[in-house]
């Protein structure tokens, strides 16, 4: 079966095969079964398409609207979401006993975002057991918080459903104000962070961590994703904590821990998660609009999160360092960085910025809101991040098809889906001559 589809372009089997999911996982959340009272079919569609990209944005409010049937729906679309849906169908073939053959693994190389096709099953067979590893383990600590608060039952799914989001970096969570209760708890704010911090680094630094036995034999993309994750989370934190320290709505009311606690979960959820533990609607401008920056720059390659990747924006910065400088070629680590990942970089980039202000323009048009939650919500939904100043339940029927399509593109990369409608044509053997252009 697999090889009949993979005539079809790896890009646009990807489109296809994810839209499949979100229709069947609407439709169940749709059945009477799923629902405390009735949804409408945008709403389901909306939380489908926020489970699958592991965005996190809610319509509604997930613990009251869903029942335990509703809510395990949720819970497996973050889980096929967040691995991938190929991931799963090479599973499959494992279970069956079935050789995984060139199309599909060419397949598994883009889902996976990697460069070549060595090691990409191997990736996948290490990709499940870390995450499951990494899930069960997050279930026993949360379990010492909840079950003492909840029972047996209540308190083991309640630590299951959060591993799996936050690992996943959904930021789905079963309370009305997500994560605000536990403001000040270290267990959670530790546990929590932890599972999205490590999902959002990628698979493949993970792996390249437990083969390395020393800094320096990480591959360069380990090294660079490693660095820039502590530094730009320190700064964030930096940053978060002197613009809001003195906001009544948000760190102000806090005591010394539980302001500590707060800024380092804010500054770390931005770029992957969505979980919060204060109310984000009460955010100074400035720090919305530097949280909007970090949503857009996002987690690192073959990871949970979404953004235009954390090492593509590293790229940009040694280009311009590297222009600044005078030199010709980008050299980090003692390793030089091939042109064709700058200009990937910049497509990346230059793509998804142009999808961000349509949508952001479009939203302007349709929804009497605050220019800076609009930018909010889009950069949120791009990034797959899930975060909100309170927009998302007030969003119109065209507001909320808007989200969706920018979730959808935050999830699957804008180049994936440009690739999806796009003919690909062979490179030209015709060389023509240079000439300069003004530039600057």
């Amino acid at each position: 079966m697999m090889n009949k589809t993979l005539k079809i372009s790896p890009p646009r089997l990807l489109v296809l095969v994810f839209a499949f999911f979100i229709g069947v996982g609407t439709i169940l959340l749709k059945l009477p079964i799923a629902t405390e009272h009735s949804i409408s079919w945008i709403d389901a569609l909306f939380t489908t398409t926020s489970a699958m990209t592991v965005t996190g944005l809610n319509v509604v409010d997930p613990g009251s609207t869903y029942t335990l049937f509703g809510e395990i729906v949720i819970m497996c679309l973050i889980q096929l979401g967040g691995l991938g849906i190929m991931s799963f169908a090479v599973l499959i073939y494992f279970m069956l006993g079935r050789k995984i053959g060139f199309q599909e693994r060419l397949v598994m190389q883009h889902a996976l975002n990697q460069t070549s096709l060595g090691g990409v099953i191997r990736l996948i067979r290490n990709l499940f057991i870390y995450s499951f590893a990494i899930e069960g383990c997050a279930v026993i600590l949360l379990s010492i918080r909840f079950v003492p608060e909840y029972g047996l039952a209540k308190g083991l799914y309640y630590s299951l459903f959060h591993s799996v989001s936050a690992f996943n970096n959904a930021g789905f969570a079963l309370w009305e104000d997500n994560l605000m209760g536990f403001v000040g708890d270290p267990v959670i704010n530790l546990v929590i962070s932890l599972l999205f911090i490590i999902g959002g680094i990628g698979f493949t630094v993970l792996i390249d961590l437990k083969r390395a036995k020393r800094f320096r034999d990480l591959s360069l993309h380990s090294k660079l994703m490693i660095i820039s994750t502590i530094a730009v989370n320190i700064a964030s934190m930096i940053i978060i904590f002197l613009l809001e320290y003195n906001n009544p709505n948000t760190l102000g009311p806090l005591t010394g821990w539980e302001k500590f606690w707060a800024t380092y979960f804010q500054a770390v959820s931005p770029r992957t998660a969505g979980f919060n533990t204060v109310d984000l609607s009460g955010l100074e401008d400035p720090t919305a609009f530097f949280m909007t920056l970090l949503m857009f720059v996002g987690a690192g390659s073959a990871s949970t999160g979404g953004g235009i990747k954390l090492t593509t924006f590293i790229i940009f910065i040694l280009a311009v360092t590297t222009f600044i400088r005078g030199k010709s070629a980008i050299v980090v680590f003692r390793k030089t960085i091939a042109d064709t990942f700058v200009i990937k970089a910049l497509a990346i980039t230059m793509i998804s910025i142009l999808f961000i202000f349509i949508a952001i323009f479009f939203l302007t048009i349709t929804e009497n809101q605050p220019f800076i939650k609009l930018a909010f919500e889009v950069l949120s939904a791009f990034g797959t991040v899930g975060l909100t100043m309170g927009l998302t339940g007030d969003l119109s029927e065209i507001g909320k098809l808007i989200i969706i399509f920018i979730m959808f593109l935050g999830k699957l990369g804008p180049l994936t889906l440009v690739f999806s409608f796009a003919r690909h044509q062979k490179e030209q053997k015709v060389r023509y001559p240079k000439e300069d252009i003004l530039t600057g």
